[in-house]
């Protein structure tokens, strides 16, 4: 059964339970938490040098989760979750009505605030790592790159953080409106990685979790490249 197809009574057969979400991605989601938390923190305390490794190493987790999204489990790839703007709309006008969960990954307007965070903690740790340089004076960019499009990368540093923690409370908000107006916990599949789901939808497909190894490595391989000649 496709990911978005409507839930009918064909669909309500016995439940059992279905590994969603590989560990690779669960990792991944909450080490982003901590590490999102971890930053906010620095900043707020002026731990400069804390906050600048906290952004280097959400560049390398977001190197990887790009290649995962490639490379990964079914409901870890990009083609599995985004769906076209119009096919969110549908869903976002069905939010408060009360139904079984069926879904197996990500849902049509799920997919997209997936793309939106992930488009906000690059822009934001890459303008990050040029902030951090131009402050220390190191590397090429400082004396090739323009007054004005160094401050801008430094306003769109700050810029890119809010946008990002705005995007972050609606994300929460979201999750708490699925479980108060539909019924669906959206948090424990992420914590455990199984959902309860009727028999007749298929169990997505795993790929091996070390094989995640090689993303994360390519992920830790490009950070410390741009953190040395950035």
């Amino acid at each position: 059964m496709d990911a978005h197809e409507p839930v009918t009574p064909s669909t309500q057969s016995a439940r059992r339970p279905v590994l969603v979400w590989d560990a690779p991605v669960r990792l991944f989601h909450w080490l982003v938490v901590v590490l999102v938390t971890a930053a906010y923190v620095t900043l707020k305390l002026n731990w400069i040098d804390w906050h600048v490794r906290v952004g280097e190493t959400l560049l390398g987790l977001i190197i990887f989760r790009l290649l995962w999204g490639f490379f990964g489990s079914e409901t870890a790839r990009f083609r599995s979750f985004v769906a076209s703007p119009a096919a969110a709309l549908r869903h976002l006008r069905h939010l408060f009505r009360r139904e079984p969960d069926v879904q197996v990954g990500h849902n049509a307007a799920g997919g997209w605030m997936v793309l939106l965070l992930l488009a906000l903690l690059l822009v934001e740790t890459l303008s990050g790592l040029y902030v951090n340089n131009d402050i220390a004076d190191q590397g090429p960019l400082s004396e090739v790159v323009p007054a004005w499009l160094a401050n801008a990368i430094s306003t769109l540093h700050g810029l890119a953080w809010d946008v990002l923690l705005v995007a972050v409370a609606l994300h929460v908000l979201v999750i708490a409106l699925y479980a108060a107006a539909k019924g669906h916990n959206l948090l424990r599949p992420m914590l455990t990685g199984y959902k309860l789901l009727p028999s007749s939808i298929d169990a997505p497909r795993q790929t091996p979790a070390l094989l995640a190894l090689l993303p994360l490595g390519v992920g830790a391989a490009v950070v410390m490249l741009l953190a040395a000649y950035l």
